[in-house]
């Protein structure tokens, strides 16, 4: 793996890097995964050419559309905070994260309270179905051919239900189609690298305010120890 931290996100600047490259090591790069950045898409389609797939990350397409259903999810309950006497309305506490949480993960308890609120919030209810469904497409097991055909029968439905939540990610994905099916052909994503972002983050937090070098050892190393020892 390579790690590079460059000046900026310009088109030109990622070109510069890539070019930088062995030409017996660009000859083997069949895939480049990617987020929505033009700069980034367009400076692998000039470095490798066409015979290299471009690929956008679907962590980075489900990050939209669940975009989507949680702008409706803030509509509908502040809709329902202003209609429903307070004591109906404290009943759906804890509803927020049944509605972002995995299928797998929702429990006999969640359902019911998912129940409770499609019963006020029947939009609510459409699009948390097509959630689902796009969600499913993408961990279905299918060629490119198969998931082109499943998304865009999945953009006809939504638009039969009117569904307008997802309006918006439904324009970038029409923009960005042939890139995002790509996903379908060997399933690269970009989850690992995004992972090693965070733990820079949280690294680069946890050592605000630091200056000596023997404190930041035992505020990244030491503690990270203590953290797996007390998980065990």
């Amino acid at each position: 793996m390579v790690v590079c931290n460059l000046k900026d996100r310009k088109k030109e600047t990622v070109k510069a890097f890539l070019k930088t490259m062995p030409k017996s090591l660009k000859k083997t790069v069949k895939s480049v995964c990617s987020d929505m950045y033009e700069g980034f898409i367009n400076a692998a389609k000039e470095t490798f050419g066409k015979r290299t797939k471009i690929v956008v990350d679907r962590f980075h397409v489900a990050k939209l559309y669940r975009k989507g259903l949680d702008t409706l999810r803030i509509k509908e309950l502040k809709r329902l905070k202003e209609e429903l006497p307070k004591e109906e309305y404290a009943k759906l506490k804890g509803v927020i994260w049944v509605l972002i949480s995995s299928q797998k993960d929702i429990s006999v308890e969640d359902k019911a309270l998912l129940k409770l609120l499609f019963g006020y919030a029947p939009k609510l209810e459409s699009a948390y179905d097509e959630r689902n469904k796009l969600t499913n497409i993408f961990d279905t097991k299918t060629g490119r051919r198969g998931g082109k055909r499943m998304i865009k029968n999945w953009i006809v439905r939504v638009n039969a239900r009117s569904i307008t939540c997802f309006d918006k990610f439904i324009s970038t994905l029409n923009s960005y189609f042939s890139v995002i099916v790509n996903y379908f052909i060997a399933r690269h994503s970009s989850g690992f690298v995004e992972g090693f972002n965070n733990k820079i983050k949280v690294i680069k937090r946890r050592c605000y305010g630091i200056i000596n070098v023997e404190h930041l050892f035992q505020r990244i190393f030491l503690d990270a120890s203590e953290r797996e020892i007390y998980a065990l």
